[in-house]
C-alpha cells in the first residue's frame, strides 16, 4: 500500500540524481515474498506515474537488480531501510546504495493492522446491536 513514507523516499531519491527511475513491484513479485498486494499492480503503477518526482516508472519483476542496473546505467539505488543489507551487492557494480530510514511512522503493515482492528471493532458493535424489527419468541 502506497503511503507517506513511500512518498518521502521518492522525494528524497529525486534529489540524488539527474533522472529518477522508480520500480513498482509486480503482483507476482510481491506474492513471492509476502501476501498478495491489496492494490493491484496497474493501479499502483498509475499512482506512481501520477507523481511529479519520477521521470520513468518501470515494472519491478525481480528482487535481483543486477541486470536492470546494468541495462539502465543506474548509479544510485534507494530502498527502504527494512531491506538494509539486501542490495549491498550492487556496490560491486559501482552503485551507491541508500537505505532510506522509514522510522516509526507509517507502514503498509501498520495500515493493514489498523484497518483489520477497526473492522473487528465495528463488526463486534453490529453483532451486539438488537434489531427492533426482529421479534424473538
Amino acid at each position: 500500500m502506497f503511503h507517506s513514507n513511500h512518498l518521502k523516499m521518492i522525494k528524497y531519491a529525486r534529489g540524488l540524481g539527474d533522472t529518477l527511475i522508480v520500480g513498482v513491484s509486480t503482483d507476482e513479485l510481491v506474492c513471492s515474498y509476502k501476501r498478495p498486494p491489496i492494490i493491484p499492480f496497474e493501479e499502483r503503477l498509475a499512482i506512481i506515474e501520477a507523481l511529479k518526482y519520477p521521470d520513468i516508472v518501470i515494472p519491478q519483476r525481480s528482487l535481483d537488480h543486477t541486470e536492470i542496473v546494468k541495462k539502465l546505467n543506474i548509479d544510485v539505488f534507494v530502498v527502504g531501510d527494512d531491506w538494509t543489507g539486501k542490495y549491498d551487492y550492487l556496490k560491486e557494480l559501482g552503485v551507491t546504495v541508500f537505505y532510506f530510514p522509514y522510522g516509526d511512522g507509517v507502514s503498509s503493515t501498520k495500515i493493514k493492522e489498523e484497518i483489520l482492528e477497526n473492522y473487528k471493532e465495528m463488526k463486534s458493535k453490529v453483532e451486539k446491536r438488537v434489531n427492533p424489527d426482529v421479534k424473538i419468541k
